[in-house]
């Protein structure tokens, strides 16, 4: 069914529509009080209307940003409009993320609605409230004063935002508890506060604003003495006071005084260890990558450590974060720790895109993952010795003849022969990918159920490495607080296998970095 095909099914009997001032209606979400008949089968009884339940009106784009969503409001009763069911009907045939979710969206709903149960008057869910599809009558409705009101500021009602609206306000009207739209259409928001509705963002995902607006390591406070045995022994047992905070693998900085600090990594056996980063990486006949920071040195402790397998990172532009992941995967790999390095990132444009690309997957994937192989070219193209025995000098404006043919860049045959591989997301789902060190750049654009199919795709022996910004996305679907990056770190935290570090200082370019910071 079309978006705006179905004003032909509405029926009045579906929202009853009654003056407001009348008192003898029946509490919503409206149950049939006949017995059911045995064809039916419900997951639980009707439920009560209980004081402090709820409303909530869901709009599609809930729906579409999590299918379980219908699982989530425990003992408040959902209203799902009709027209939020025509709007998923032109998504489901989408062979994308959308798609999946608007086809699991339906078969949920069947699912929660057995043969022969009465949609329209709800069903039971195991929290305790209920679920039902509301119907728009407008003929109805616009006996109601804040339909017609309605109607007279929004005359456009093909538009399914503003019938979903006016949906919401019916039902507000003639329920006997607080109904709230929910959805994370900023503007339809906008729209249903003007008309007095109570609207919320879904929440479920997202997490609490300090998780992305802190970036600093903690510091911990400790005696001189402490901190002597700690440099001495490398490891420290402290009160459990004092690490409240800390979960399993996070870093901290031990300080006993301005000057006496000493970094460390909190382990599942409550204890301070010390960090096992190494003064520089260098992957073949490559330059050495230094680590330049406190965060980096976290960084590359856990990118090396083979008893962590999920390290995610936030990092604004230029603080090192794809190049000190690729570096430590590809000494690993060159060190046969991992079979070899995959990269991959989410194909989302800032700004206009150039239409499609031609070419083979790598070729199509390559204007993407442009970051990752300059850090491949930096680790691994050979460094000119200029120390050496006199050069003639050279026009550098003019080409040298010894280099007339475009040289191989270093990690081709790495490519061709699988050590490193290109991954697109797209073909990712199904996948099992054991003993590879996976670099997923830019993981902030991904929606948290995008994430969960990276996540649950790592065999044994392999390692995921999340890195991105989760200031700068450009997905319309996700924001700094609900995308996958942020999730996925908030959901594993504490796990002894998962690891995070958030690097604050820039070091590609004093410009670079001011420019993160001022603009």
């Amino acid at each position: 069914m079309d978006r705006d095909d179905h004003s032909n099914v509405v029926s009045s009997t579906l929202i009853e529509s009654r003056p407001a001032n009348s008192g003898s209606q029946p509490p919503s979400p409206p149950l049939p009080t006949k017995p059911a008949s045995s064809r039916r089968k419900r997951p639980a009884p009707p439920p009560e209307i209980v004081v402090g339940t709820k409303t909530f009106v869901l709009d599609t784009n809930v729906l579409l940003h999590d299918p379980a969503c219908i699982h989530r409001f425990e003992e408040h009763h959902i209203c799902i409009p009709v027209d939020v069911l025509s709007e998923l009907d032109r998504f489901k045939n989408e062979m994308t993320e959308r798609g999946a979710n608007a086809r699991e969206v339906h078969r949920a709903l069947m699912q929660m609605f057995p043969a022969g149960a009465d949609v329209t008057h709800g069903v039971a869910t195991p929290g305790g409230g209920g679920i039902r599809i509301a119907v728009y009558d407008p003929g109805e409705a616009r006996k109601h004063p804040s339909i017609a009101a309605f109607e007279g500021i929004f005359h456009d009602l093909d538009k399914a935002d503003h019938r979903i609206i006016a949906c919401t306000l019916l039902l507000r009207d003639t329920l006997k508890m607080p109904v709230i739209l929910v959805s994370k259409d900023l503007n339809m928001q906008l729209k249903a506060r003007a008309v007095g509705i109570e609207c919320e963002d879904y929440l479920h995902d997202k997490v609490a604003p300090r998780e992305v607006s802190n970036f600093e390591i903690a510091r911990i406070e400790v005696t001189g003495h402490e901190l002597q045995r700690y440099a001495s022994s490398g490891r420290l047992s402290i009160s459990d006071a004092r690490v409240a905070a800390l979960a399993v693998n996070d870093f901290a900085l031990l300080s006993a005084g301005e000057k006496a600090t000493i970094p460390a990594r909190f382990n599942a056996q409550g204890e301070f260890v010390r960090l096992r980063a190494p003064e520089c990486i260098k992957v073949g006949q490559g330059r050495s990558i230094k680590p330049m920071n406190l965060g980096q040195v976290c960084l590359l402790d856990a990118l090396l450590d083979p008893e962590i397998s999920l390290v995610t990172c936030y990092g604004q532009a230029g603080t090192g974060k794809t190049l000190l992941a690729v570096a430590a995967g590809l000494q690993q790999v060159f060190d046969r720790t991992y079979q070899g390095l995959t990269v991959s990132r989410p194909i989302v444009a800032m700004g206009q895109t150039v239409g499609f690309l031609p070419g083979s997957l790598q070729e199509k994937m390559r204007p993407w993952l442009q970051p990752v192989y300059d850090a491949l070219d930096l680790l691994m193209r050979p460094v000119e010795n200029t120390q050496g025995p006199a050069r003639k000098k050279q026009n550098r404006f003019m080409p040298d003849p010894a280099k007339m043919q475009t040289p191989a860049a270093p990690y081709d045959h790495l490519i061709q022969s699988g050590v490193i591989e290109v991954e697109a997301l797209c073909y990712i789902r199904g996948r099992s990918i054991p003993d590879r060190f996976f670099v997923l750049d830019e993981a902030q654009q991904l929606t948290p159920l995008e994430a969960k199919t990276i996540v649950t795709r790592m065999s044994r022996g392999s390692k995921l490495v999340l890195v991105g910004d989760p200031a700068q996305i450009d997905n319309p679907y996700v924001d700094a607080r609900s995308n996958g990056l942020v999730y996925t770190r908030q959901r594993m935290r504490g796990q002894v296998f998962a690891a995070h570090v958030p690097l604050v200082k820039g070091e590609r370019s004093p410009l670079a970095e001011a420019a993160a910071r001022l603009l």
